[in-house]
């Protein structure tokens, strides 16, 4: 996600910290730089014309070219206004009213519409709500059992819609079902189209009409830049949006819709899609965006993945067991599990701050295939195998690699490193030290 962004703005930040007094001039040849660096991040031209004219008016004044750090006043000016270019505050979906709450998605075929509907359906669901998924695109063929497939993966009833029905009809029938039947959210899935038409537009609208969403989401593709902004201010237009979905940003690399989106349309981006998974959606928040593309992490959203994925409990068992050297295999395979559901790990890696600046991590590629394979090899041992490695000869290592369907040296390399990490615990415990104490997790390589 902004890689390309990222590193060239590093790049323009690195030469200006090398500099103990910075003179306007200086200032100018470093925003001429960033403006070339967010050009070809496909940002808007008039979005991008403004950002750097902001930057300068501020960046030139005696605050900055007097101060004994420079470089970093303007690295904390860029940082501010970029977390007001991408809308300044977090927002929040609007659910209040008496239920069941409408939330309609629109946007165009192929943008990921139908899977964002069951992701944000099975966000609600973990906070407590009662969605309610409706099929209202009668225009794909496969969009109805997409969502019933859907729903049944995370848990979420779906409407009966019918092939043939008329989609108004299907919205106003789905909100009386989801009245009688107690939900407190219905998530439309409307039609698309490969572009904005007519018929499109009269169908949404006459839906709105029908149904009176308290959000009207626009779903759009981060990966077609400018085009996704475009669409989104015709959408805006004719159906007068309350924010936007930006999906596939775990492979755009430059950014220019998240960065324009806001400034184009006046309607704030409200969640990211980062994956395929049910579980990738994220929460939009200006700030922790701003620090991700000026490399500087984002600690709380690693924070707040962590917490979903692990119990409180688990934590307790786990800490007790590194208290009393009792860790075993069997206990690293179950953390292996957990760590899986806080989603990729080369993701993960660049939530932490300095990762993405670091050039020996940054060549660094983790390979969520070896989480598998290390997964596969504990599972191959015998529970006894797994409390005491130490019994594992080699004719044992062979029969472990051959059932994991991997080699003796990966076999090899695995307990080699779980020695390494019990010798690390028994120093720990021995120190004395007291608090939380994390796992340490040496064990690829």
């Amino acid at each position: 996600m902004f890689e390309r962004l990222s590193d060239k703005l590093a790049a323009v930040f690195k030469k200006l910290k090398g500099r103990g007094i910075l003179t306007e001039v200086q200032v100018d040849e470093a925003l001429r730089e960033v403006r070339l660096a967010l050009l070809e991040a496909d940002v808007n031209y008039k979005v991008t014309k403004a950002f750097i004219e902001r930057i300068r008016q501020r960046a030139v004044g005696e605050e900055v070219l007097r101060s004994l750090t420079p470089a970093q006043q303007v690295i904390k000016i860029v940082h501010e206004e970029l977390t007001q270019l991408l809308g300044g505050e977090s927002p929040r979906l609007d659910l209040s009213g008496r239920p069941p709450v409408a939330l309609m998605l629109v946007g165009l075929q192929g943008s990921g519409k139908t899977t964002t509907c069951a992701k944000l359906a099975r966000r609600l669901k973990s906070q407590g709500r009662q969605p309610y998924l409706v099929p209202a695109d009668v225009q794909r063929p496969a969009a109805i059992e997409q969502l019933k497939r859907l729903g049944a993966d995370c848990g979420v009833e779906v409407y009966p819609t019918k092939a043939g029905q008329n989609p108004v009809d299907i919205a106003a029938a789905a909100m009386e079902a989801a009245y009688t039947a107690g939900y407190d959210t219905v998530i439309l899935d409307t039609a698309g189209r490969l572009h904005i038409d007519g018929a499109l537009m009269a169908e949404l609208k006459a839906i709105r009409e029908k149904v009176a969403p308290k959000e009207i989401l626009l779903v759009a593709d981060a990966m077609t830049g400018q085009d996704a902004v475009q669409v989104g201010e015709s959408f805006h237009d004719l159906l007068k949006l309350t924010g936007v979905i930006l999906t596939k940003m775990e492979g755009d690399a430059r950014g220019g819709a998240a960065l324009s989106m806001r400034e184009v349309t006046g309607r704030p981006i409200k969640f990211l899609g980062v994956g395929e998974k049910l579980d990738a959606l994220e929460p939009f928040h200006p700030d922790r965006l701003a620090s991700r593309i000026l490399g500087m992490g984002d600690v709380l959203t690693l924070i707040e993945k962590a917490q979903e994925a692990f119990d409180e409990s688990q934590v307790q068992a786990l800490e007790k067991k590194l208290r009393q050297e009792a860790f075993t295999l069997e206990d690293f395979r179950d953390q292996l599990r957990q760590m899986k559901k806080l989603g990729n790990m080369e993701q993960l890696l660049n939530l932490i701050p300095g990762f993405g600046k670091a050039k020996a991590l940054k060549d660094l590629k983790p390979d969520d295939r070896e989480l598998k394979r290390t997964e596969a090899i504990i599972n191959s041992m015998t529970p006894k195998e797994r409390v005491d490695y130490q019994i594992i000869d080699g004719s044992r290592r062979r029969r472990i690699a051959m059932g994991s369907g991997t080699t003796v040296q990966d076999v090899n390399r695995l307990l080699k490193n779980f020695a390494v990490t019990q010798k690390m615990i028994k120093q720990m415990t021995q120190t004395g030290k007291k608090g939380k104490m994390r796992f340490p997790m040496k064990f690829f390589g």
